[in-house]
């Protein structure tokens, strides 16, 4: 044997078994993560400001435009992300309220709903609006009416009450009536449903027979024309009672905000 073959075989290495040095892949996923939650809170930061601005302008063309004053509290409503609204162009609904809101002699509880308003001018899609009335409010309008007794007036569900004196033989009887509201050609119509005399109901036919044409005074339907207070794009459709208020709904025409005419205001001609 020579002196080479005296030298110890060494093994093969296993490469079927070595395993290539790992790639460190975290770093990267961290900074993915880092960059998402930057782009995020950038994105809410600037949805914030775009709210901000859009509210602040609501307000004052609102303020402005019904001539409130400086201190009214109005609350603006914008459903759902603005920024893309803002790039479509249209802001998809916005709701804006505020309480007593001067409407010619009275004051009420305003709520406007518009839908598809424009940003960069042209027709909205529709608006409608709620004014509410309290006790004293209606009673602040029902006093335009010339000989209505306004200052009798109670609102009780599903209705109002008032109270008129009848003169019989030369003495004053109050006679009372349950009044029902509604709608009718754009005017609020207080309609007799039911009639009190000294405490106790009775139909019509028994006060016209006590006291005659005189009667009419209190079994008449009262009309209130309140087309004069808005603008001429606004049409009452319904009017109720809810609770321990008189809520009356319009509908808007979505033209008003490019029509003059639909913006002037109405008359009870």
């Amino acid at each position: 044997m020579s002196a080479g073959d005296t030298q110890p075989t060494l093994p093969l290495p296993d490469w079927e078994h070595t395993e290539a040095p790992r790639r460190r892949r975290w770093p990267w996923l961290v900074a993915l993560g880092v960059v998402i939650v930057l782009l995020v809170v950038a994105w809410f930061a600037a949805e914030a400001i775009a709210r901000q601005l859009v509210v602040s302008v609501v307000r004052e063309q609102v303020q402005s435009q019904l001539e409130l004053p400086a201190d009214q509290q109005i609350d603006v409503e914008l459903p759902g992300a603005v920024i893309p609204q803002l790039i479509r162009g249209t802001v998809d609904e916005i709701t804006i309220a505020s309480d007593d809101v001067a409407v010619g002699g009275f004051a009420g509880d305003v709520t406007v709903t518009a839908q598809g308003v424009p940003i960069r001018g042209g027709s909205m899609s529709g608006a409608t609006a709620t004014v509410t009335l309290g006790e004293e409010q209606l009673r602040a309008l029902l006093s335009t009416i010339e000989g209505f007794p306004s200052g009798t007036v109670e609102i009780e569900a599903p209705g109002v009450s008032m109270t008129m004196d009848l003169q019989l033989f030369g003495v004053s009887i109050p006679v009372g009536a349950s009044l029902i509201p509604s709608a009718v050609d754009g005017d609020i119509v207080l309609t007799p449903t039911s009639l009190r005399l000294g405490g106790a109901e009775v139909d019509a036919e028994a006060v016209r027979d006590q006291f005659g044409a005189v009667a009419d005074t209190v079994l008449r339907d009262w009309t209130v024309c309140i087309a004069q207070y808005l603008p001429a794009g606004a049409t009452l459709t319904d009017v109720s009672v809810e609770g321990d208020t008189l809520v009356a709904r319009f509908d808007i025409d979505g033209n008003i905000t490019t029509d003059p005419a639909l913006r002037a205001e109405g008359s009870c001609d």
